[in-house]
């Protein structure tokens, strides 16, 4: 899983769950896989992440010294702190682990790199 799909988890479909969000990750297993920088890309995604929930997200994955705890104005015009961000969200890839709802404490685990976010019938 990378982090960039880990931004827009919830697990809001938990009954009695009313934000569900950020879910608390661990990662026991990861793996970095280089992919090409594509500072657009990055620049457009910006407006959708949570900044919070990334750099919590770097804390886990041991890169929070390469990301600022808040979101900085002129992200854009600083190139190694967008390719850091690249790094962040597209290069970690989470093998193995669990999500945590932050209201239930539910744990969804996270197996080949694939998180497993299915609900039992009596949690919907």
């Amino acid at each position: 899983m990378k982090l960039s799909t880990y931004n827009f988890l919830t697990s809001m479909a938990i009954k009695g769950v009313k934000v569900g969000y950020p879910l608390k990750l661990t990662i026991s297993k990861k793996d970095v896989v280089e992919s090409e920088f594509n500072p657009v890309f990055i620049e457009r995604l910006l407006p959708k992440l949570d900044w919070s929930a990334i750099y919590g997200a770097a804390q886990v994955a041991e890169c929070a010294e390469d990301i600022p705890e808040s979101q900085p104005e002129n992200i854009t015009e600083n190139e190694q702190l967008m390719q850091k961000l690249h790094h962040l969200l597209f290069e970690i890839d989470v093998l193995e682990g669990q999500l945590e709802c932050p209201e239930t404490g539910r744990v969804f685990p996270i197996t080949d790199g694939i998180p497993n976010m299915l609900l039992n019938e009596d949690e919907v």
